[in-house]
């Protein structure tokens, strides 16, 4: 059945891009299983790996596509490469902190960051734009921080991970939107920026890490390795690829699966113990996501 003031080979680029966009966001969200396989493997060591294999992997999808000149065009652009240096910098903490916590056992954690992030790119909006918040979403933000304290003092630990996953992709979401270009380009013209800090880190740890630094003895650990740069790329493709063909609004609401995922591998596969506290604190984020999601839709229904 197609949708009403649409064709048919509208809704037929739709449901492709459905399907593109669910994809990506499946990936994200069990993204955590992968790197629990390289939780052997410092955090650093394999975030200067992803950031390296990342520029290969993307440099070979680009190519195929004959988009390897907006990567040199935005190299050469001098108003957009600090921006884009400036944003490879914030992916590269939010990559280190999530997969420090992953291998430390606090998926819980990156879920709860994952779920606040849209409401924190809303704050940032407030400050940063000095947007104006309706209402509604005001009242949601200030039910995510109550949240937060609440982990902070409840749990006697702030919750430092979740908070630095989700100020950290807000940011980045910001910075990116202020760079015309595409969101492969972009990565792989971060991905440059950083491949030589990387690098020289991997040889600076070959010292004290040994052949986790590049375990030619082990095929796969290597494997496991090289594959962080398709398991960056490939979801971020999918992604752009759906977001091209669905409205925002439905954008938005699939960005709660990964971090839904995330707390059911959490859960029900690694065995995260949810105490009861933080099982509420939980419960304020999805009550201030709905309130959220709500206003969001009723305002674009009143400006449609």
């Amino acid at each position: 059945m197609r949708l009403p003031h649409t064709t048919e080979a509208e809704d037929a680029e739709r449901r492709l891009g459905l399907i593109f966009a669910l994809t990506a966001y499946v990936l994200w969200g069990i993204l955590p299983a992968y790197y629990k396989w390289t939780a052997a493997v410092g955090a650093d060591v394999v975030v200067s790996h992803r950031i390296l294999w990342s520029v290969v992997f993307l440099g070979i999808f680009l190519g195929f596509r004959g988009r390897l000149g907006e990567v040199r065009d935005a190299i050469c652009d001098r108003k957009r490469l600090p921006m884009l240096a400036l944003s490879a910098a914030v992916i590269s903490v939010n990559w280190l902190v999530f997969i420090w916590a992953v291998a430390d056992n606090r998926i819980l954690e990156v879920s709860f960051g994952y779920f606040a992030n849209p409401l924190v790119s809303v704050a940032i909006g407030l400050i940063v734009l000095k947007e104006k918040l309706s209402r509604w979403q005001a009242v949601a933000i200030a039910i995510a921080a109550v949240a937060v304290a609440v982990q902070a003092v409840a749990l006697d630990s702030f919750p430092w991970v979740s908070v630095a996953l989700a100020f950290s992709f807000a940011a980045y979401g910001y910075l990116r939107k202020m760079v015309a270009v595409g969101a492969s380009p972009g990565l792989m013209v971060e991905s440059i920026l950083l491949a030589p800090l990387a690098l020289g880190y991997l040889i600076y740890s070959g010292g004290w890490e040994g052949d986790y630094v590049l375990p030619l003895d082990n095929p796969g650990l290597f494997m496991l390795l090289a594959g962080t740069g398709i398991v960056t790329a490939f979801p971020l493709a999918l992604f752009a690829a759906g977001a091209r063909r669905l409205p925002l609004s439905m954008i938005g609401l699939l960005q709660y699966m990964a971090p839904s995922l995330q707390l059911i591998l959490a859960i029900f596969v690694y065995g995260e113990v949810i105490e009861p506290m933080r099982l509420a604190t939980f419960a304020l984020i999805w009550v201030s996501l709905a309130i959220f999601t709500t206003d969001m839709f009723y305002r674009r229904e009143r400006r449609g």
